[in-house]
């Protein structure tokens, strides 16, 4: 059963960076906005007269906690109506009409296998949110690699909360890769995700749940290298951005 649409309020907006920001919305006719990790939110936007043309689907950063309010990390498309409506016309205490919880691209239960989280610019949004998600309700689980892979520095979203999740909790490991930095200090890598995952699966291959969520490219090639390593098509799950 579809949720119905509702008005959210803009009680926020932060610049992640140059073409990426942060709005956090509150959703004033609900005691608390409760959703599954990795679930999405579809934006209402007056951009064009047909329905399907107005709507925008983005998955939700922040981890559920009980309020109505929940954040949105949404990058600049050149030539996106949908961006550059949310870039322009939206400032705090804007109104925008949005349908959600949507979306089956959550955390397997119970946690059994091994998890690769793998994503691109924005597509870390889910992961972040079952990430926060996972630490707070102190959830058992395997190993999580969270491997984000970003052109420069200033692309890696959340970087240093993330950082500081990899030290306080159990079994989580943060991988972030840049594809035009040249000296990426420790912790991190040059280059390309899938040379992460198939690095450390090949040092130790064991049954694992892979979640793909970015660019087309990206998740493609993705599926095609995990298929390759052994795995099934029933251990990957994708959130296609774009």
């Amino acid at each position: 059963m579809l949720e119905p649409w509702r008005t959210g309020k803009v009680i926020k907006i932060e610049n992640a960076n140059s073409s990426t920001r942060r709005f956090w919305i509150e959703i004033p006719d609900a005691a608390s906005f409760d959703f599954k990790p990795g679930q999405f939110v579809t934006l209402d936007l007056p951009i064009h007269e047909k329905k399907n043309k107005r709507w925008r689907s983005y998955s939700i950063a922040s981890a559920p906690d009980g309020t109505n309010i929940i954040e949105l990390v949404i990058v600049l498309l050149e030539g996106g109506l949908g961006t550059n409506y949310l870039f322009n016309e939206i400032h705090e205490g804007s109104e925008l009409v949005l349908r959600g919880p949507q979306g089956v691209f959550t955390l397997p239960d119970p946690l059994e296998k091994d998890l690769f989280l793998i994503c691109t610019g924005t597509g870390v949004a889910p992961f972040r949110s079952m990430a926060h998600y996972l630490h707070k309700h102190k959830i058992t689980h395997g190993e999580i690699h969270l491997i984000f892979g970003c052109r420069k520095f200033s692309d890696c979203l959340y970087r240093e909360e993330l950082e500081q999740l990899q030290k306080d909790e159990r079994h989580f490991y943060y991988h972030p890769v840049f594809s035009r930095e040249e000296n990426v200090g420790d912790g991190a890598y040059k280059g390309y995700v899938h040379a992460v995952y198939e690095s450390i699966l090949q040092q130790n291959k064991r049954p694992a749940n892979f979640y793909l969520c970015g660019w087309k490219n990206m998740i493609d090639e993705a599926k095609q290298r995990i298929v390759a390593m052994g795995y099934e098509k029933k251990d990957i799950h994708q959130e296609l951005y774009g």
